[in-house]
């Protein structure tokens, strides 16, 4: 019997240890969780390379970073560049950081900063035409650029994320393929790995010169499917989502752990015309296209009231924003300018020249929730003036729509004003090098104001040039404005010093944790 109970005993201790060390075990694992803090985000673009000079999620991120910077007011501040100066708008010097070492050790100094500036202006046409560099010296840590002219732009222009800083002499030696798949920057964040148009996953640069980050990785989705992106955030399988449809919002506010954030940015939803386009080269056609974008409804019916109507490129909230009416839909006038164009209507009701009724191919994509339902309400407004017009989705629109000169018109977006004033969007969007005039816009009028703006230092005088500009591409319709945009970001509370700014730039930052 006292052998059965010393038996019982000896198990009964037994157990006790086992639970013991289960339960050091387990603390000690979720010890080691605490310490590993890590973050998922969705974003609603997908990126087939991660090429800092032609893409912006190496800066979104946080694996790259530029010479200068905007802060929360979208004022210019330095970056890598503590200071520069100039005495004649066309000799700019640059003092870059000191403290600063790349990714994978090498230090940052005025050499390396123009090696990556050459790539960038021989990887992305646009930057010749934006930053107008004639040559480039480098001395220590002091980096002297000249450009073509007189041009006051430069420092803004510095801040574009295709100018990103990489280690160039790292990007030689791996080769190209390997270069645009792991930049190596000088960011918070280093790359782990990378599947083109899925994610990227990046980890904390310890060594990096603001501080070390708070978070030890982040794992960062593409998904351009907007309901998706939606559930992913209320199934807390992503703690930060960027674009949310403003439909799903209701939903997500009634959880308690979740937060919506939206916040009026530098962005406008508009209609972009193709000028090589038969259709569409008409200014009465284009007149009467504008009159049938119902601004009030995008604002309130699509947006769900997180938008301004838009009267011009630039938001009118902001100091070169334009005071002017918005335009109200009227389907008669619209009617009535389409007829002084030479359209007649047919029995059918539909409005056509020499035969051929008015049809016409509108581009979108779901990137941007609010673009095809924008698409679809433009087609249903358009039907009762007599014009028909055919919707086509695709993936990719930039590509599209610039490898593509049979279409007539796509619902588009663009940050317009993301560096403090208009120059970056007028050079982009409207001049023959930039970027993302796709559909060939080419106004002498507005040309001329736009060399004049780009040489002009004065900030009132800027903001005069800038609209003045504006009212030309209204007057002579280039792109039919629709909405000012806020930006919805939805958010797991456990993330924690950090908020999402206007200008889209930078969102991994070192500074974001987690509860």
């Amino acid at each position: 019997m006292r052998n059965y109970k010393n038996v019982l005993v000896g198990i009964l201790c037994l157990v006790l240890v086992l639970i013991a060390g289960c339960s050091t075990t387990q603390k000690s694992t979720e010890k080691q969780e605490d310490k590993e803090k890590n973050v998922n985000m969705i974003f609603s673009f997908k990126a087939a390379d991660l090429d800092p000079h032609t893409g912006f999620i190496p800066i979104r991120a946080g694996i790259t970073e530029t010479l200068l910077k905007l802060d929360e007011k979208s004022n210019i501040e330095g970056w890598l560049a503590e200071k520069w100066e100039t005495a004649d708008n066309q000799k700019w010097v640059f003092d870059i950081r000191d403290d600063v070492k790349f990714q994978d050790g090498k230090k940052l100094d005025a050499e390396s900063v123009k090696q990556s500036l050459e790539r960038c202006l021989k990887a992305n046409e646009s930057l010749e035409g934006s930053l107008k560099i004639k040559s480039m010296e480098a001395d220590g840590q002091t980096l002297t650029i000249n450009t073509t002219e007189p041009y006051p732009a430069l420092p803004s222009e510095l801040v574009n994320p295709y100018t990103s800083i990489v280690n160039m002499e790292a990007a030689n030696k791996d080769g190209e393929e390997a270069f645009k798949n792991n930049p190596v920057g000088t960011g918070a964040f280093k790359v782990k790995e990378f599947k083109a148009n899925q994610f990227v996953e990046v980890e904390k640069n310890e060594n990096y010169w603001a501080g070390e980050p708070k978070l030890d990785s982040a794992m960062i989705k593409f998904n351009e499917d907007a309901n998706v992106r939606a559930l992913a955030l209320q199934s807390k399988e992503a703690d930060v989502v960027y674009n949310l449809p403003a439909e799903s919002l209701d939903a997500i506010k009634k959880d308690n752990k979740l937060n919506v954030k939206s916040i009026p940015g530098l962005r406008a939803h508009f209609v972009l015309y193709n000028s090589q386009s038969e259709n569409v080269k008409d200014l009465k056609v284009r007149q009467a296209l504008d009159l049938l974008l119902d601004r009030e409804s995008v604002a309130k019916d699509i947006m769900l009231g997180h938008g301004l109507e838009a009267n011009g490129p630039f938001n009118s909230t902001l100091p070169f924003g334009l005071d002017e009416e918005v335009s109200e839909l009227n389907v008669e006038k619209a009617k009535s300018l389409l007829t002084q164009a030479g359209y007649k209507e047919n029995a059918e009701g539909l409005m056509e020249k020499g035969g051929k009724p008015l049809t016409l191919e509108l581009v979108t994509y779901k990137a941007r929730p609010e673009l095809p339902l924008i698409a679809q309400l433009l087609q249903s407004d358009a039907s009762k003036a007599g014009i028909k017009i055919n919707i086509k989705t695709v993936e990719n629109a930039d590509t599209h729509l610039a490898e593509n000169k049979d279409w007539d018109l796509a619902t588009y977006s663009n940050n317009t004003s993301p560096r403090g004033d208009g120059s970056y969007f007028f050079n982009t969007a409207f001049t023959e090098t930039g970027a993302l005039n796709v559909g060939k816009i080419n106004i002498p009028e507005l040309n001329t104001l736009i060399q004049e703006l780009n040489r002009t230092t004065d900030l009132d005088e800027r903001t005069k040039l800038t609209q003045e500009a504006a009212k030309v591409i209204n007057k002579e319709v280039a792109h039919s404005y629709a909405v000012y945009p806020n930006i919805i970001i939805g958010m797991n509370k456990r993330i924690v010093n950090w908020e999402p700014t206007a200008e889209e730039y930078y969102i991994l930052t070192h500074n974001m944790d987690v509860k």
